[in-house]
């Protein structure tokens, strides 16, 4: 496999505990956390994008009270 072009969240400080993202051959999304770089999940596009709408709307909230 190819090296990834891993890119850190907008939302993200200087910090650890940055989101990172890649998009791998094949359109798949890579995403991992700063400060353990080997966990990766794998994701699609269309699948990224329903949890960030999710996560948007509030869907998730009741799981950090």
């Amino acid at each position: 496999m190819s090296a990834l072009n891993w890119q850190k969240s907008s939302f993200s400080s200087e910090s650890v505990n940055c989101i990172n993202l890649a998009v791998a051959p094949g359109r798949s999304v890579k995403l991992r956390e700063s400060d353990d770089p080997d966990v990766i999940i794998t994701t699609t596009p269309d699948t990224l994008r329903a949890l960030l709408r999710g996560i948007k709307e509030g869907e998730f909230d009741h799981l950090t009270r």
